[in-house]
Parts: C-alpha cells; sequence; structure tokens
C-alpha cells in the first residue's frame, strides 16, 4: 500500500512538470528564436553630399524556433534611421532591416552603427554601413 500512496502524491508533480513543458517549450529546452544577418556591414563607396540620402537592406533570419521579434532599432546618430520589421519573424522565416543614411553636410568618411534588440539569441545584433561623402561643389 505504501509504493501506491508515493504515487498518488507524485502524479501531480508530474502532471503539472507536462503541463509546463508544452505550455512553455522553452523551459523544456525548446528551440528560442535565433536572429542571423548573414551580411552584417555595408559599404556604400563613394556618395555625394548634395545626392539625397542612401540606403541599404539587410536581411535578418531566424534559424531558430518560435518567433523572433525585433524589438527596437537605433542608430547612434541621427543622421542615420532604421526601419524594421513590426511583425514577428516565424521560425526559418527572414524579415528585412532597411538603413538610410543621409550625407548632407556630412563630408568625409563615416562609420554609423544599428543596434537591433530581439527577444531571440543574440539578444543584440549590431549592424555597419560605411562610405565617404564627397564634397557638394559650391
Amino acid at each position: 500500500m505504501k509504493g501506491n500512496t508515493n504515487l498518488r502524491r507524485l502524479l501531480p508533480l508530474l502532471l503539472s512538470a507536462v503541463l509546463l513543458a508544452i505550455a512553455f517549450p522553452a523551459l523544456a529546452g525548446g528551440d528560442k528564436p535565433h536572429g542571423v544577418v548573414e551580411k552584417t556591414t555595408h559599404d556604400f563607396g563613394i556618395v555625394k553630399e548634395d545626392g539625397g540620402p542612401i540606403s541599404t537592406e539587410f536581411v535578418l533570419l531566424n534559424k531558430g524556433g518560435g518567433n523572433l521579434i525585433v524589438i527596437d532599432a537605433k542608430a547612434d546618430c541621427g543622421c542615420t534611421r532604421p526601419e524594421f520589421p513590426k511583425a514577428p519573424i516565424g521560425a526559418g522565416k527572414s524579415g528585412k532591416v532597411k538603413v538610410t543614411y543621409n550625407p548632407l553636410g556630412r563630408p568625409g568618411s563615416f562609420e554609423k552603427v544599428v543596434t537591433l534588440r530581439t527577444n531571440g539569441s543574440p539578444s543584440k545584433i549590431r549592424l555597419k554601413i560605411r562610405g565617404t561623402v564627397s564634397p557638394k561643389n559650391k
């Protein structure tokens, strides 16, 4: 009879563990979202100061399980503007991060960083743009 009593005590605990594993796969070692950008740097080369803003797109791929969410994207200065996917990126899917730089009033070389904050691994992804702005004719 004693073995039967121990089973009765353990059964609710085992049932709770199974339910938690189903409801929260991350607690059971399930796949987490994993953001990957194969090319993290873009070189614009030489651009004209008065040629208007320039843009490039980085492809963000979710190589993990679950939805990858870009929480925020911040540039290190006001001359650079990131645009990121607002919708979750499903497992095996990709989204585009557009980065726009305004060269007006900024002759010379530049290197700017945009930092993405995500719910996945890694939680921060750094993207770089660089180039040289040729001064406008006077």
